[in-house]
C-alpha cells in the first residue's frame, strides 16, 4: 500500500518537472527561432521607404537639484520608448499559447535617441518621433507619478509641456530636423531667501537712514556707521555672486537689489560728509550770501516744518567786518589802545590803579562841591583827570565794539550750523524716499516677474491631463 503511493506521488513529480521543462523550452525554442537572422543594428522597417514610429513618454520621479552657476539641471527620470519591429512577430499557436516573450534590451534594435536637453534623433526619413497616447489622448507633458515623485525644498514646478518640433530649415536627413522637447517651468521658493538674504539687508539698510537722527556736526559717526553698513552689503554681495551665473544676459533681482543697497549708502556717506563741511564753516572761512540765507533759513524750515530759533534783527549783518593787520581779535583799534595792549600786565595794572585814583578824586570833589579857594584846584584836577575819563570811556567803547563782534560771530556760526541742521533734513527725507521707493520697487518687479499662467503665451493650451 505504502509502496503504490510513494510510486504514484515519484510519477507526478517526473510529470510535473517535464511540463516545466517543456514551458522553458517553449520560451527557449521562440528567443532561438526569433533572433536567427535578427540584427539588432539594422533598422526594423520592411522597406526602406517605411519610417518608423517611436513614441516617448518622460516620468520624472525626483528634481534633485538647479545649479545656477553651471545652469544645471540635477533630475530623475524614466523614459518609455514604444515602436513596432516586425521581426520580432510569431504566432501564439506555434508556441502553445506564448504571449510574452522578456528578452534583454541589448539583444534587439533601439531607436538611436540621446537625451541631454531635449530628446533628438538622425533621420525623419528613417524614425518618427511622436509623442505617447493613452486612452486616445497624447501625452504633451511630463509625467509625474504622484507616489514615487519627491517635491523639491527650494523649487517648485509649475508648468511641465512636452512638445514635437520640426525645424524646417535644418534638412531632413540631419539630426536637429525634429526632436521631442520637455520643458519644466520652475520657480524659486522665496521663503529661504527672504529670511537669510532680504530681510538683513534690509534691517542693516534701515540702519544707515538712522544716521540721520545724529547731530549735524557728528560727521564721524555718521561715517563710520555709514562705512560699517557699506561693509556688510559688500558681504552679501560677495556671497550672492557666488552663486548666480556669470552671463551679462540676465542679471538676478537680488544682485540688483544689493547693488541699489550700495549706491544708497554711499550716497549717504556723502551726504553726512557735504553736512559736516557745512556745520563747521564760520563767519571767518566763508560769507553766506542772501539767497542762501533766505532758502535755508526761513523758506525749507517753514516747509519742513522744523523748530528754528528766529535770529535777532541786528545779529543779521550784511556785511561780516574782515580781520583787520595788527589786530588778532577781528576788530580795528585806535594806535594808543594798540600800544597799550601790548604793554605788560604789571604796567597795565599800574595805569589802571593810576588812571582810577585820578577820576576818584575828581568825582569825590565834584560831590562836596566847591569849597571857598579851591575852584582852581578842582579844575587842575578835572584837567588832569580828562585823559583818564577819555581813556575810560574809549575803554567801555571798545569792551563794547568787542561784544557786538563775538555776538555777530556767534550768530554766524549758528547760522550755518542752522544750514546744515536743514540740509541734513533734506538728505534725510530724500534717501528715505529713495530708499522706501526703490526697496518697493524692486519687491514689486519680483512680484511681477514670475511665471506665466500658461506655458506658453501664444497657445491657450496648457499641456495639462484633463480632469476627467
Amino acid at each position: 500500500m505504502h509502496g503504490g503511493q510513494g510510486l504514484l506521488f515519484l510519477l507526478l513529480l517526473l510529470l510535473a518537472v517535464c511540463l516545466g521543462a517543456q514551458g522553458r523550452n517553449q520560451e527557449e525554442r521562440l528567443l532561438a527561432d526569433l533572433m536567427r537572422s535578427y540584427n539588432p543594428h539594422l533598422r526594423p522597417a520592411e522597406r526602406d521607404t517605411d519610417v518608423v514610429n517611436v513614441s516617448l513618454k518622460l516620468t520624472l520621479t525626483n528634481l534633485i537639484s538647479l545649479n545656477e552657476r553651471e545652469e544645471a539641471l540635477t533630475t530623475n527620470v524614466w523614459i518609455e520608448m514604444q515602436w513596432c519591429d516586425y521581426r520580432l512577430r510569431w504566432d501564439p499557436q506555434d508556441y502553445e499559447g506564448l504571449w510574452v516573450l522578456r528578452v534583454p534590451s541589448t539583444m534587439v534594435w533601439r531607436p538611436d535617441v540621446v537625451l541631454e536637453n531635449k530628446s533628438q534623433t538622425y533621420s525623419t526619413n528613417e524614425i518618427s518621433l511622436q509623442l505617447s497616447q493613452e486612452d486616445g489622448q497624447t501625452i504633451e507633458w511630463i509625467f509625474i507619478d504622484p507616489e514615487a515623485f519627491t517635491e523639491n525644498g527650494e523649487w517648485a514646478i509649475r508648468h511641465r509641456p512636452a512638445k514635437t518640433l520640426l525645424d524646417a530649415a535644418a534638412p531632413a536627413e540631419e539630426a536637429g530636423h525634429q526632436k521631442v522637447v520637455f520643458y519644466l517651468l520652475i520657480q524659486r521658493k522665496p521663503l529661504f531667501y527672504v529670511i537669510n538674504v532680504i530681510a538683513p539687508c534690509v534691517l542693516i539698510s534701515s540702519v544707515a537712514i538712522l544716521i540721520y537722527f545724529l547731530p549735524a556736526k557728528a560727521g564721524g559717526q555718521k561715517c563710520t556707521v555709514a562705512i560699517n553698513v557699506l561693509l556688510a552689503q559688500t558681504v552679501f554681495l560677495f556671497l550672492v555672486a557666488k552663486k548666480v551665473p556669470e552671463t551679462s544676459q540676465a542679471v538676478p533681482l537680488i544682485s540688483k537689489y544689493l547693488t541699489f543697497l550700495l549706491v544708497v549708502t554711499i550716497l549717504i556717506v556723502v551726504n553726512a560728509v557735504v553736512v559736516l563741511n557745512v556745520s563747521l564753516r564760520s563767519p571767518h572761512t566763508h560769507s553766506m550770501a542772501r539767497g542762501v540765507r533766505k532758502v535755508f533759513l526761513r523758506l525749507l524750515p517753514q516747509l519742513l516744518r522744523m523748530h528754528v530759533r528766529p535770529l535777532a534783527p541786528g545779529a543779521v549783518p550784511d556785511a561780516w567786518p574782515r580781520l583787520q593787520n595788527g589786530s588778532s581779535l577781528g576788530w580795528s583799534v585806535s594806535g594808543g589802545e594798540e600800544a597799550a595792549l601790548c604793554l605788560p600786565r604789571s604796567e597795565l595794572l599800574f595805569l589802571q590803579q593810576q588812571r582810577n585814583g585820578l577820576v576818584r578824586a575828581a568825582l569825590e570833589r565834584l560831590e562836596r562841591g566847591p569849597e571857598p579857594g579851591q575852584s582852581q584846584d578842582l579844575c587842575g584836577s578835572l584837567k588832569q583827570a580828562a585823559p583818564a575819563i577819555r581813556a575810560c570811556v574809549e575803554a567801555c567803547n571798545f569792551v563794547a565794539r568787542a561784544r557786538r563782534q563775538q555776538r555777530h560771530f556767534d550768530s554766524g556760526n549758528e547760522e550755518w550750523f542752522l544750514v546744515g541742521r536743514v540740509l541734513d533734513r533734506v538728505c534725510f527725507l530724500a534717501m528715505l524716499s529713495l530708499f522706501v521707493c526703490g526697496t518697493a520697487g524692486i519687491f514689486l518687479m519680483a512680484h511681477y516677474h514670475r511665471v506665466p499662467a500658461l506655458p506658453f503665451p501664444e497657445d491657450p493650451r496648457p499641456y495639462l491631463p484633463s480632469p476627467d
